[in-house]
């Protein structure tokens, strides 16, 4: 293949990176990059193990003089987030990343680059490959459909790892290590409509240009949620004129904050809904932040279909989306800045089954404590029952705790400090990391998380800071190195 990424050290870790970006790795469909990883480890004559999901586990050998230091695991995710904007046509089944260079940062072209967790991956792959020449036996965990509930880590066999030390490889900013990280759940919530034959004109409302993001990293930076406002312009719509909601679809991930959606609906004045759907753009933009300056609120005609929802199906999923609590939920005590319970309306989508047209709503919830997960799990059955309807909770993980005292965190401090020049941050994240899971099942396990510096994840506004990457192996290159 043609490599993009030149002059950058080392070429190997780059040059992996280019070559499972041309893979199809969205989660759930891992199994091309697992054969890529096996092929690898076979052709170097590596111990490999995989899995019925897809899970990859290679064994790398300590190197002369090194056979009796403690084992070293690296451990990042092969899935990545398929994300792309409106006008962009992609098949992530299928297609290759479209990638490019601007301003020292890498990109995909109107998609998500999967910088999160393809840097894992390719580090991984350069150390299996021998760029670190002195090193212990080096295990290697490529897990699968982390971006989806950590389901690959929840369902690893563990007898398979013998080390005590291990450096997760999933995280986006450098100079930040992470040592903590919340635990979280799924809840769907489902509305069962009537349908009825269509009545008046149909207008296509569309909310577009938000920034989105990451729901745990991004939850506390003002950014707007797509199917939030959606549910506000609706409820709008409903208090001033007689609507009926035909369909609605917005977001695609739970775990990304949604930039755009869209909802039919029927209505006998559409003269009427276009003047204020004007009126509330105007109102919304001036409540964004600067990071949402792109949005816009539209309304177009649109095609007639046969059938409209009943008029209390509308009215109830207008008020639950409009009323649900979503977004950051409570901020830590302890820890300044830290959000420690949030919530995030990641989908909303409509579909029909015999007579009936269903809308589903999908959360994110994320704490560090299990009572308030438990209590999103509460808010959500009891706001549901209100109206009738039910939700399902699954997908529950849980949070790795900060620990006192780490004999691997002293010496990423300590390596982090010898390449970049000053002292990094150790930080407790509002996000999830298969750093919890891997330690419920290896309690005296000694866990760090490192990362370059990754921007705007989850979205097609991704980029790879390709100087950070540099940096990035030169710590890991130590780590790796260190007695």
């Amino acid at each position: 293949m043609k490599y993009i990424i030149d002059g950058y050290r080392p070429k190997a870790l780059f040059r992996f990176f280019e070559e499972i970006s041309a893979i199809p790795r969205g989660s759930g469909n891992e199994g091309g990059v697992a054969e890529y990883i096996k092929k690898f480890a076979q052709e170097r004559g590596l111990y490999c193990y995989c899995d019925e999901i897809n899970n990859v586990f290679v064994r790398l050998p300590a190197s002369e003089g090194r056979e009796n230091s403690p084992t070293l695991l690296l451990q990042g995710h092969t899935d990545m987030v398929c994300e792309k904007n409106a006008d962009t046509v992609h098949d992530f089944e299928k297609d290759p990343l479209s990638l490019y260079i601007e301003d020292g940062f890498l990109r995909a072209r109107g998609t998500t680059l999967g910088g999160d967790d393809g840097i894992a991956v390719a580090a991984m792959l350069a150390v299996l490959d021998g760029e670190i020449k002195e090193h212990p036996t080096i295990e290697c965990l490529f897990t699968v459909m982390e971006e989806v509930g950590l389901d690959g880590a929840n369902n690893f066999d563990y007898s398979q790892i013998s080390a005590r030390r291990m450096i997760n490889l999933d995280s986006e900013q450098e100079g930040h290590m992470v040592a903590g990280c919340a635990g979280g759940l799924r809840s769907d919530v489902s509305f069962c409509g009537k349908r009825e034959s269509f009545e008046g004109y149909a207008v296509e409302i569309s909310v577009k240009g938000l920034m989105g993001g990451h729901s745990g990293e991004n939850i506390n930076d003002s950014r707007a949620n797509a199917n939030k406002i959606m549910g506000r312009v609706l409820a709008a719509l409903s208090e001033a004129y007689d609507i009926r909601l035909v369909s609605i679809k917005g977001g695609s991930k739970d775990n990304a904050i949604p930039r755009e959606c869209s909802a039919k609906i029927a209505c006998s004045d559409r003269y009427g809904i276009f003047s204020e759907i004007e009126k509330l753009e105007r109102e919304i933009k001036r409540s964004l932040a600067q990071a949402d300056a792109n949005f816009t609120l539209t309304a177009t005609d649109s095609e007639v279909e046969d059938y409209m929802l009943d008029e209390k199906t509308s009215a109830d999923i207008i008020s639950f989306t409009d009323q649900v609590q979503n977004g950051v939920l409570r901020m830590s005590d302890s820890v300044e800045g830290l959000v420690e319970f949030s919530r995030n309306l990641g989908i909303i989508s409509t579909d029909d089954r015999s007579d009936t047209r269903n809308v589903s709503l999908v959360f994110s919830s994320r704490s560090a404590k299990e009572e308030q997960l438990d209590l999103s799990m509460s808010e959500l059955d009891a706001t549901s029952k209100e109206y009738g309807y039910g939700v399902r909770h699954y997908a529950r993980y849980p949070g790795w705790d900060y620990a006192p005292y780490s004999c691997l965190r002293d010496d990423c401090l300590k390596a982090a400090r010898e390449i970049l020049g000053y002292d990094a941050k150790v930080d407790v994240i509002h996000a999830g990391l298969e750093c919890g899971i891997i330690s419920s099942h290896i309690p005296d396990m000694d866990i760090i998380s490192i990362g370059p510096d990754i921007i705007d994840i989850h979205s097609p506004s991704e980029k790879l800071d390709l100087a950070s990457c540099e940096r990035f192996w030169k710590i890991l290159e130590i780590m790796v190195r260190m007695r």
